[in-house]
């Protein structure tokens, strides 16, 4: 307890002490410290809260110089109405001007080789309300396939068509003749509360098929790291999402919104104007107000940058010697 205490203070999240005890100005002090490293704010030190207590000052300035480099490569208007995705921080963003209009927590692609989400920007140009999910070739042959291999009756609530758009009838299929290379099939879940995007989907087409949507799992949401996805972003809060969107085009977003919900039907609503989405990757960042922030390398990307900006003879000189 004293050695954290002396961190405390030393960072500046705690006031001069002499106490011993994990008391209520520790707790405080702690859930500050966390408030500012993404981590749930419950006032314990827990492994993770101690994993970013004990980063060390090498680390922390590495991973600036890093999000300075990263901001170099993005020399490019924002727009005055943008979307901002943090994949290290698990948040999502809708910023007007100098202003974080709306911020939602967002699970993102789990750190596997075909999961990370990827870093680019794009324009959303509309969203789809009770979307139908079209599930990508290679989930549909990695991971489905092997089940209807087993049991033809698996992942019923997947409607599955053949090249000619015709539905099959799946106890006819010798799905053992089929794997990753030829599977000419298609499989899409029809709209509804369980489906896999939920009941909303923000798009901005990009090479990437990544997209920004609503999901049943909500539990995910909970966790203080989210990298669970296939590579698009979960949102927490969809529907308020879509009414910070569409207040811009009408004068009742959420009647407007739950009307088009209510029918049950696909709908693409078009954005009256095209917003920039930037999927990012930030694990150092400052605000406009408290200290710089900082955020877990969740797939390692910052290292490989720091290796690269070293052997290019970059140095952290105020930490030598």
């Amino acid at each position: 307890v004293a050695q954290l205490r002396n961190r405390m203070i030393a960072m500046g999240y705690l006031g001069r002490t002499n106490s011993a005890e994990y008391d209520d100005n520790m707790i405080q002090a702690v859930a500050r410290f966390q408030r500012d490293h993404g981590l749930v704010t419950d006032g314990v030190a827990g492994p993770g809260t101690l994993g970013m207590i004990n980063l060390s000052p090498e680390t922390k300035l590495s991973r600036i110089v890093v999000a300075l480099e990263r901001e170099r490569w993005m020399n490019m208007p924002r727009g005055k109405r943008h979307v901002w995705v943090n994949i290290a921080d698990y948040h999502a963003s809708i910023i007007d001007g100098q202003n974080t209009t709306f911020k939602t927590r967002c699970v993102v692609g789990a750190n596997s080789s075909e999961r990370r989400s990827p870093e680019f920007s794009d324009m959303m140009e509309h969203m789809v309300v009770n979307p139908t999910w079209n599930v990508p070739k290679s989930i549909a042959t990695k991971e489905y396939l092997p089940l209807l291999q087993r049991n033809p009756y698996a992942v019923r609530q997947l409607d599955i068509f053949d090249v000619r758009g015709q539905k099959v009838n799946r106890a006819a299929v010798n799905w053992r003749a089929y794997n990753e290379s030829y599977f000419p099939f298609d499989m899409k879940e029809a709209p509804s509360q369980g489906n896999a995007l939920g009941l909303v989907k923000f798009m901005f087409p990009n090479r990437y098929n990544i997209y920004l949507h609503d999901t049943p799992a909500k539990s995910l949401f909970g966790r203080e790291a989210r990298a669970f996805s296939h590579g698009c972003i979960r949102l927490a809060d969809p529907f308020d999402f879509a009414y910070t969107l569409l207040a811009r085009q009408t004068g009742d977003p959420k009647g407007f919104f739950q009307q088009t919900l209510a029918s049950r039907r696909e709908t693409v609503v078009d954005l009256v104007q095209d917003v920039p989405v930037h999927i990012t990757y930030r694990t150092a960042f400052t605000q406009a107000k408290g200290a710089t922030q900082f955020r877990g390398d969740v797939y390692g990307r910052d290292a490989r940058i720091w290796k690269a900006l070293s052997n290019a003879g970059v140095a952290l000189r105020s930490v030598q010697g």
